[in-house]
């Protein structure tokens, strides 16, 4: 599925991802992401640049393209559903409805999570969510070494026999992504960008997370996502810090395939966020796991109406320059006609 729109792509012949994903690991060893990535003036001959990619099916890849469906609500559809079922049937039984918070006259309820600023606690709890179903409704136990948990443990412990026949629990996951968030102090916005990161790596390697590599292959996207996303990055000893018993180089070449099999596209666009945003909200609202909603007290109703008034400076301030920009431009042209009237004149005379 993966392999169509990679984007490294040489003129003659065509190479799959894997093909890509194993050259460039020839060619760059233990290299740095800078020097494994192929440079923009280098491209012009046979090696297209990210930017320059046309991908012929982005239907295949939901982490790059608005439209497609994700992952994670496909394998969360009969969860979904159930859930809908659920409210439905809870409506005609008055007993069964739940207590649901309504604004008065005195206290007004706002859900304080939006798509610039999502509540960090209920995002990850969404992605952890997500993590869980793609493990349940996996379609299948493919999976690489380095994200193997018996290859490249965590922990000193002993690793069970029969670690990757049974599936984690929601609450397993979420503990274990709440830790190191909680640890490297890294934001919502990072959460959702390490479930798009997951997903490209997925399509692109064309594997499964299974109950023996999830813990690695979140890992690695929460890796990623903390250094591109985040602004203030966490360096790779700084998780070793978090779990002691995993070496800097181990971690080195946890991101060094990471990076390899994503094909070094760690782009994500707005309108692939914002999908990924609210495809998390779904899935949360049909699991009962809804954004909480917060009474509105005076320093929130505050820095509301000092975010509003910033907002619309900035629409006000847009359309006062393209007038001005506008003006600028007529007066230029009358500028010119005026010198070119002259010119006419001059020359007649």
């Amino acid at each position: 599925m993966g392999n169509k729109h990679s984007c490294c792509v040489y003129a003659s012949p065509q190479v799959t991802r894997k093909e890509g994903a194993a050259a460039a690991g020839q060619a760059g060893g233990r290299r740095g992401f800078d020097e494994l990535a192929p440079n923009h003036e280098e491209s012009v001959g046979n090696l297209q640049h990210i930017s320059e990619r046309e991908p012929e099916e982005w239907d295949t890849d939901p982490s790059s393209h608005p439209r497609a469906g994700t992952i994670f609500m496909e394998r969360s559809k009969a969860s979904i559903q159930n859930g809908l079922v659920r409210k439905k049937s809870q409506n005609h039984l008055f007993e069964s409805r739940p207590m649901k918070k309504s604004s008065s006259c005195s206290t007004i309820f706002l859900d304080d999570s939006t798509v610039s600023q999502p509540n960090l606690k209920s995002t990850v709890k969404c992605v952890a969510l997500a993590i869980y179903f793609h493990i349940k409704n996996r379609t299948s136990n493919k999976h690489l070494d380095i994200f193997d948990e018996k290859l490249h443990p965590l922990t000193k412990d002993c690793v069970p026999d029969d670690y990757d026949r049974h599936n984690p629990e929601h609450r397993q996951i979420y503990k274990f992504v709440r830790t190191l968030f909680n640890a490297a102090q890294l934001t919502a916005e990072c959460a959702i960008i390490t479930l798009v990161y997951l997903e490209r790596l997925l399509t692109y390697a064309e594997i499964d997370i299974t109950p023996g590599s999830w813990k690695r292959i979140v890992l690695g996207a929460i890796l990623l996502a903390s250094k591109v996303w985040d602004d203030q990055a966490v360096w790779n000893v700084d998780y070793c810090q978090i779990l002691k018993d995993i070496t800097v180089e181990n971690m080195n070449e946890l991101e060094r395939q990471f990076l390899e099999m994503l094909q070094f596209n760690i782009n994500v666009p707005s309108s692939v966020y914002a999908k990924y945003y609210f495809d998390l909200r779904t899935l949360a609202e049909a699991n009962e796991l809804a954004f909480p909603a917060e009474p509105l007290s005076r320093s929130r109703a505050q820095k509301l109406e000092a975010m509003s008034r910033i907002a619309e400076d900035r629409v006000v301030g847009g359309i006062v320059n393209s007038q001005i920009s506008a003006q600028k431009r007529w007066a230029s042209l009358d500028n010119v006609s005026c010198a070119v009237s002259r010119r006419s004149v001059a020359i007649l005379s």
